[in-house]
């Protein structure tokens, strides 16, 4: 026991003096058994997470027991040396970053449950599938709406959305399903890329203030050839013929419009209050919250029980608003808190210096931009961009807009690589599925490189 003890003093690593300002000193654990068990933890977490589909374990589960041992470990590595003001700091820095992240994301949620409870979503999926389209059309009209949605929305509810279309008209047509609903995952993704409410990767790049809100959009032909390239491509094994007709029916509630008119205010107000009083953007947002829950006392107030019984469409109950926050996806917010706490542990321990200097001093920022785009394809782009946000590298403006770029669109490679396509494989079981996706993926992958030479080239005044 007595050389066991000795032995953990020998490894415990040599202080090093961080920052000059710095009360305490920094810890490199990088070779230290408390690092390569933090290590070893986190991949098995993230294993956990990639085989949820399997398991049928909720992925916030294993990331947030990861994201606490982790912590403890280090913690307790400290303690051992006398030092505690240090990673308190940095635990309290991280919460900080989530909490951000967190309440922004719950505003932008609790606004979708409110369109999609006042019947917006519901009837957009009613007009698409009235028009009677044929098959090319419909692939052309869902992926088109699907780029043109998501930026606003976010590519999970507008995917979701444009399945449901795509299986209601596709009447079983199997190729057709799987070739739409991939033409879907992609033109969601790529229309996510431009705008900081159109993927999660995007948000947590504006809210550092890393690129102003208006640059995101010198994104938008690229990632418009991210999505037609592929699209063209895969249009030509899309038939002409018509499916049978189907009829449906389905009406906005009362006040409707003016939710999605006080959405795009609370978006305004978000961007307002970060760009001209340097306030993050979730004050603005959840400032826009207030709005919403003003306008739900009013439906309350105004709510008729009796209209229910002439109009099948009409509210059966009064509009909640604690019930649209009650609906947000608490999974996935608490998956945030995993992933952000895990690996800000380990960057804390040194991990995340080592993977820059190879990256970004040895390959170079475009290679490694590139690089971060593949990476998640296999390994989801949250923790992918959340780990560059940390080390945090010298780069251009445009570095940082192409790795944006890479991160948003590079999970359309594979239908694990997005929430949207995880999300599909889902909703379409059986029609869209992985192998069904990777056989698209060199058409796909043709449309990523595609769009990473459009932005090197028509965005070269930013590098």
């Amino acid at each position: 026991m007595k050389y066991f003890f000795f032995s953990a003093i020998i490894l415990l690593p040599t202080p090093v003096a961080a920052n000059p300002g710095d009360t305490e000193q920094w810890l490199d654990l990088t070779a230290h058994w408390a690092g390569l068990v933090s290590l070893l933890i986190f991949i098995t977490a993230y294993t956990l997470v990639i085989a949820e589909e399997f398991l049928h374990l909720r992925k916030s589960k294993p990331v947030m027991l990861g994201a606490g041992i982790i912590w403890a470990i280090i913690a307790f590595i400290y303690a051992s040396n006398g030092l505690t003001q240090s990673v308190e700091a940095a635990v309290r820095h991280n919460l900080l970053e989530y909490a951000e992240l967190m309440l922004f994301l719950l505003v932008a949620m609790t606004y979708i449950n409110s369109m999609k409870e006042r019947g917006v979503f519901d009837s957009l999926r009613s007009w698409l599938v009235d028009k009677n389209f044929d098959y090319r059309q419909l692939f052309w009209m869902t992926g088109i709406l699907a780029f043109f949605i998501s930026p606003i929305a976010d590519n999970l509810t507008t995917a979701l959305l444009m399945c449901a279309v795509i299986i209601a008209v596709g009447n079983g047509n199997k190729p057709f399903i799987s070739l739409a609903c991939i033409n879907i995952v992609v033109a969601a993704n790529a229309g996510g890329a431009f705008s900081p409410f159109g993927d999660i990767t995007t948000l947590m790049v504006w809210q550092k203030g890393v690129i102003e809100f208006q640059t995101f959009f010198s994104l938008i032909v690229p990632s418009v050839v991210n999505y037609i390239v592929p699209a063209i491509i895969m249009s030509f094994f899309v038939p002409r013929t018509k499916p049978a007709a189907i009829h449906s029916s389905a009406t906005m509630k009362r006040g409707a419009k003016r939710v999605i008119i006080l959405f795009l205010i609370t978006i305004a107000t978000a961007v307002s209050f970060h760009n001209f009083l340097h306030l993050p953007p979730v004050i603005g947002m959840l400032t826009g919250l207030s709005l919403l829950q003003l306008f739900g006392y009013y439906l309350k107030r105004t709510h008729l029980p009796g209209v229910a019984k002439v109009d099948a469409n009409a509210e059966t109950k009064p509009f909640d608003i604690f019930s649209r926050v009650a609906e947000a996806e608490w999974d996935t917010l608490l998956f945030f808190y995993g992933v952000i706490l895990c690996v800000g542990g380990l960057g804390f321990i040194g991990y995340l210096s080592m993977v820059s200097e190879l990256m970004y001093q040895q390959w170079g920022p475009t290679n490694a931009n590139i690089a971060v785009g593949i990476i998640s394809a296999i390994v989801d782009n949250i923790p992918v961009m959340f780990a560059v946000l940390t080390m945090m590298p010298q780069m251009s403006e445009g570095q940082w807009l192409l790795v944006t770029l890479t991160a948003g669109v590079g999970g359309s490679l594979l239908s694990i690589g997005s929430a949207a396509g995880v999300a599909l494989m889902g909703a379409a079981q059986g029609k869209y599925t992985f192998f069904s996706h990777l056989k698209w993926t060199p058409v796909i992958a043709l449309g990523y490189f595609a769009s990473i030479v459009t932005h090197l080239w028509i965005n070269s005044h930013y590098f």
